[in-house]
């Protein structure tokens, strides 16, 4: 299934962006999977560290379905959004596009994912959430 391509109406600035380098291949000669999901957790905790501070732990990494590959030279975009705020977690989306650089251009949508992060105290035993207003380091 081909990835959706993106419209400039719904860009705005995403959690991190990183250019994929030949390192970064997997056996295909794509960008290895493993990779993706470690920036999807990484551009996740820094959203959901706008809304607390403290300790935050990845208890979960929902539905994650890659769209597209992801090629050397693409440059990828990982954009986040708090969805929720329970008790004692924060659910983050992240939407992952990837920007066709050396393939003739277009942005398309490569696979997204609802990541769940559990505020725990020292001994990584669950806490509240103590909900700040979002720290404004995207605008």
């Amino acid at each position: 299934m081909p990835g959706k391509q993106s419209s400039e109406a719904e860009r705005r600035n995403p959690a991190i962006r990183v250019m994929m380098m030949p390192r970064d291949t997997n056996a295909l000669g794509t960008i290895f999977g493993g990779l993706i999901l470690s920036f999807i957790d990484q551009a996740g905790a820094v959203e959901a560290h706008r809304f607390t501070d403290g300790r935050l732990l990845t208890v979960a990494m929902n539905q994650v379905e890659f769209h597209d590959p992801v090629f050397v030279g693409d440059l990828v975009s990982f954009y986040a959004d708090v969805i929720r705020i329970g008790t004692t977690s924060i659910t983050v989306k992240v939407v992952v596009e990837s920007e066709r650089r050396l393939r003739g251009g277009g942005t398309v949508t490569v696979t997204e994912a609802e990541v769940v992060y559990v505020h725990v105290d020292e001994q990584n035993r669950p806490q509240p959430v103590a909900q700040r207003h979002p720290v404004s380091s995207r605008e």
